[in-house]
């Protein structure tokens, strides 16, 4: 008969740690919802069934979230984890359990089996690795003693168990009002030694503003062209009115520094063009300010969880000469960016009399652009 496996994932505690104003669990990371990434991490054929513990405030989008994992069910946590994960053990179904932290979404597939595997064979495997610093116990401000470094262990999630074992072992936790920090502490008192099993450096608790940093950088290129044949003696880039001979026709204001922009922007996050979000079919859009689009394209990349690092734009215009408006666009892009005007770099040239550029019929916009 085959050994079940169910995931618990912890995800009822606010992180206040984190600074947030929503539980942290909820806080998108590269691009996505940092409990999505967990419970992605856990969507597999071993695991037959995940329980997510999450807070009466969150219960709504946790279960709008949980709903794209058929295996997934949400149960209301509790005042504390115990608490939390109780509720949870209650609520599975399957032979072994796999408790582990919806904050740490970099868990791996080899962890999650290698716990499986632990569990199967010694009744019990808790995520750990080696302690690299020295360790001190305090005394106040003082150290009081510095245990051997080799006898120590950081220990992390996933934790597994047979589910009878720590459903007892909580039951009777509860029972006593014993606080423990984490569920290998609770099966240690009722149960047994817990055995270790490998974890990872990577496989790190999100706790504080600055682990929601990622290093990973997304870089993306946009590129537009306008024609001029607009009625009007102006054209406008990055939302500044530049005096010309003619306008540059689009559905929109024609502003084409802004929709290159705009669609590097877009690349970068892995979303559509600006064709797709703004469709020169809709009336919506005739006419419309770009750099209010614009605005519009820097709120999705914030749902997110992108801002902007640094743009580079290169023009290409035999006309109207563009040299003294650069810095106005500069600081028009700053306020539309977020960022410091040193963060943008704008260049303007000719095409040297070659092709529709150089014969005044249209200009184009390369931009480039690197997130955060």
């Amino acid at each position: 008969m085959k050994t079940t496996v169910c995931a618990i994932i912890c995800a009822a505690g606010k992180g206040f740690r984190a600074g947030f104003e929503k539980n942290k669990l909820l806080v998108p990371l590269d691009g996505e919802r940092v409990l999505k990434k967990t419970l992605c991490a856990f969507d597999f054929p071993l695991i037959d069934e995940i329980v997510i513990a999450a807070a009466q405030d969150d219960l709504a989008e946790v279960s709008a979230l949980a709903a794209a994992f058929p295996s997934a069910k949400v149960v209301l946590g509790g005042e504390t984890r115990s608490l939390s994960v109780y509720n949870a053990l209650k609520e599975a179904q399957a032979d072994i359990v796999l408790i582990h932290d919806g904050a740490r979404p970099f868990v791996t597939r080899e962890i999650i089996e290698g716990c499986i595997q632990s569990v199967k064979a010694f009744g019990s495997g808790v995520c750990a690795i080696d302690c690299t610093d020295t360790i001190a116990v305090c005394d106040g401000e003082y150290i009081k003693s510095v245990p051997e470094r080799k006898s120590l262990r950081q220990i992390q999630t996933p934790q597994g168990f047979y589910r009878e074992n720590i459903l007892f072992a909580y039951e009777r936790a509860l029972e006593n009002g014993d606080v423990c920090t984490d569920d290998s502490s609770v099966f240690a008192i009722y149960c047994g030694k817990p055995r270790l099993c490998a974890g990872a450096r990577e496989n790190m608790k999100l706790t504080y503003a600055q682990d929601f940093e990622s290093g990973a950088a997304r870089c993306g290129f946009g590129v537009d062209t306008h024609a001029f044949g607009k009625a009007q003696d102006y054209i406008v880039l990055a939302g500044v009115k530049i005096p010309s001979d003619s306008g540059l026709v689009a559905h929109s204001d024609g502003d084409v520094l802004a929709h290159a922009l705009m669609d590097a922007l877009l690349s970068a996050a892995g979303l559509r063009d600006i064709g797709f979000y703004f469709p020169d079919t809709s009336d919506k859009w005739k006419g419309a300010n770009s750099m209010q689009m614009l605005a519009l394209v820097m709120e999705m990349l914030g749902e997110k969880g992108y801002g902007v690092q640094n743009v580079s734009i290169a023009v290409q215009a035999e006309k109207p000469r563009l040299a003294k408006y650069i810095e106005e666009m500069k600081n028009a892009l700053s306020s539309a960016l977020k960022i410091d005007p040193t963060a943008i770099g704008i260049t303007a040239g000719t095409n040297e009399g070659l092709g529709y550029i150089g014969e005044g019929k249209g200009i184009t916009v390369n931009a480039y652009v690197l997130l955060k």
